[in-house]
């Protein structure tokens, strides 16, 4: 009986789209982790500064670079057991260290919100940014969001029947690169205008009163947890690079790690300062939002934009097509294949792009979905892991350092989705249903 449920777990391992193909480079794993944090998260940055003020905002976004790289450096670590077992899958592991039951449901529903939120914002990312970039060249698409929405919402139901994480390298990359080159747009565009009228520049905070500074902060902390969010698909892009005794996976998903961490450094730091320096406390929640000249190199950023969040939402779809076709195979008896694939995920885009249209509140959103989970993945969940199965002895590195990690993470989970909160309902104030 064993041996004939490991087999059919054998057999449905080989068709999931996590563990279906074990055929990944580690430069592979270096865009998967591009694409996955790049994106609607580096383009809130100057936000953070302007909430937070220059040396502040500064400090929390070096900080937040280096403790994450540290905590998905503890979840590549911990991938394989010491017997040599595959941890694919988040879930997997957080089962492995706090047992069956309460291991599950520790960490799916935490790694759902953050691949669904992440999904929602990219639906709405994508839609503002292909409006941005055609809006500014001809006055013939000025059309409503929810009409961009829904285009991107209809590239995602064709890219979404890709098999599995490897077949999606070349949009993976594609993604990747496009994330580096809007991120130079914005900062090379974000200094000449800053040059030009650098005088007319205000650093105060922008709201007056001190409950809405406060709220502002609180709100900022979400959208940094939300530019650092590539932890929540680690394991999952790292169960896709082969591994034996000789040569495990955590070597070349080290190195890929590594230099997707140096990138995320080359686009992240000038982005946050070049756009606060230029903008002030008026920089919009996006910042390519706040440029409009010159616009055929803006409209060309945003459609980078556009191209980027195709990607990105596959990246972090995929773990959650896995989790729906995994369900519905061993759960509810479907069979594996075609048509399966087809409903179950086209279900999903569906659903995505009508929550997206339906709450199009980039910045709220960023701030409400980063402190409701991305803080406890990228922050909490792989240090309680670490302390639970490696057991460091008190006082040492690992130990401080995780316990510093997971009081940030527990602080960043309270407070700032009080301030998306806040800013969704200023804004739905404004709103108008499926604008």
């Amino acid at each position: 009986m064993a041996e004939s449920r490991s087999n059919r777990e054998a057999e449905l391992n080989s068709w999931l789209p996590i563990t279906a193909s074990r055929k990944a480079k580690w430069w592979y794993s270096a865009f998967h982790c591009v694409t996955a944090m790049v994106g609607a998260g580096v383009l809130g940055l100057p936000l953070v500064l302007a909430r937070l003020g220059w040396i502040p905002g500064i400090v929390a976004i070096l900080v937040a670079w280096l403790m994450t790289w540290y905590t998905v450096w503890l979840l590549i670590q911990l991938h394989e057991s010491e017997f040599g077992k595959r941890f694919d899958r988040f879930t997997e592991l957080g089962q492995h260290a706090f047992g069956e039951l309460l291991g599950f449901w520790l960490v799916m529903p935490q790694q759902l919100i953050v691949q669904v939120g992440s999904n929602i914002v990219y639906m709405v990312t994508g839609g503002k940014s292909l409006q941005k970039s055609l809006t500014l060249i001809t006055d013939k698409a000025d059309f409503r969001k929810t009409y961009y929405i829904m285009m991107f919402g209809a590239i995602q139901l064709i890219l979404s029947q890709s098999p599995n994480f490897n077949s999606l390298k070349i949009v993976s990359l594609l993604a990747a690169i496009m994330s580096i080159s809007y991120s130079f747009i914005a900062t090379g565009a974000s200094i000449w205008k800053g040059l030009a009228e650098h005088q007319l520049v205000n650093y105060g905070f922008r709201s007056t009163t001190t409950a809405n500074i406060i709220f502002d902060i609180f709100s900022s902390l979400g959208v940094l947890a939300f530019a650092f969010a590539g932890h929540s698909v680690a394991l999952e892009i790292q169960a896709t690079i082969p591994s034996s005794a000789t040569s495990p996976s955590k070597k070349p998903m080290t190195k890929g790690v590594t230099v997707a961490y140096l990138i995320v450094a080359l686009c992240y730091f000038p982005v946050a300062i070049s756009g606060f320096w230029a903008f002030g406390n008026q920089v919009e929640d996006d910042v390519l939002l706040s440029l409009e000249h010159p616009n055929w190199l803006i409209s060309a950023a945003n459609f980078f934009v556009f191209i980027h969040v195709i990607g990105s939402y596959q990246v972090f779809a995929m773990p959650i097509f896995d989790k729906i076709e995994s369900t519905l195979v061993t759960k509810w008896h479907f069979t594996p294949g075609r048509t399966l694939r087809f409903l179950g995920r086209s279900v999903y885009v569906v659903f995505t792009a009508f929550m997206a249209m339906l709450l199009p509140f980039f910045g709220g959103l960023l701030g409400f979905f980063g402190g409701l989970a991305f803080a406890s993945t990228s922050y909490i969940m792989p240090c309680a892991v670490w302390l639970k199965t490696q057991k460091p002895k008190a006082w040492s590195l690992h130990w401080i350092l995780c316990w510093i990690s997971m009081l940030i993470g527990i602080t960043i989970m309270v407070l700032a989705p009080i301030g998306g909160a806040h800013e969704i309902i200023i804004s739905w104030n404004s709103y108008k249903l499926f604008q």
